[in-house]
């Protein structure tokens, strides 16, 4: 690719930045690329544009649940190949952070819940009460979870780490035992008896 190919940018200064999501307002359509890769929680399909990432969709994904275009397949599209390159750490144990520019789509609440994700540290958890008292709109708590249940960056905007008040795993689009997993591998000690709720 050419030095001034404008995807060859999309790495520089860029640690959860989010880019502009309504393509609606928009004067012209983006280009979606997409790889599938491996991983220890199944084949992960990754999607991004020339404006950031756009989603990370399990192997047994429902096409109803995120409705993003998957574009051109692209084994060397700069955003993609660093996707898969820090996804790789982050399953070595190396990589804690994702830096990587974000390309979020959905209604302003959800990305709202969205953002409120991107906050949660690596090894901890949060409730679905803790990220509707975040957003500032307490009685949410049920809309927070359809949100959450809807984010399309799975893994680096960690839905995985929302659980039931209680402590307690809840629904996850990757399912139960990949959301067990990687609570597990973040924070083995202070994780390990969620391995009860899907054994």
């Amino acid at each position: 690719m050419l030095a001034d190919d404008p995807k060859n940018s999309l790495l520089d200064n860029c640690c959860y930045k989010v880019a502009s999501s309504n393509r609606d307002n928009e004067d012209k359509i983006m280009s979606n690329y997409h790889n599938i890769i491996p991983s220890p929680v199944g084949q992960l399909t990754l999607i991004a544009s020339d404006q950031g990432l756009a989603a990370v969709l399990w192997e047994n994904e429902d096409p109803k649940r995120v409705g993003i275009d998957k574009g051109e397949n692209s084994k060397d599209f700069p955003l993609l190949v660093a996707t898969a390159q820090q996804l790789n750490e982050y399953f070595e144990g190396t990589r804690k952070v994702f830096e990587l520019p974000l390309d979020f789509h959905g209604t302003g609440f959800q990305q709202q819940v969205w953002q409120a994700l991107l906050t949660i540290p690596y090894g901890q958890t949060r409730s679905y009460l803790q990220i509707a008292q975040q957003i500032g709109n307490e009685k949410s708590v049920r809309a927070v979870g359809a949100a959450n249940g809807k984010n399309p960056i799975s893994i680096i905007a960690p839905c995985h780490r929302v659980i039931g008040s209680s402590g307690k795993l809840t629904g996850f689009a990757g399912g139960l035992e990949a959301k067990a997993f990687l609570l597990q591998m973040e924070s083995p000690v202070k994780q390990s008896d969620l391995w009860s709720d899907v054994s």
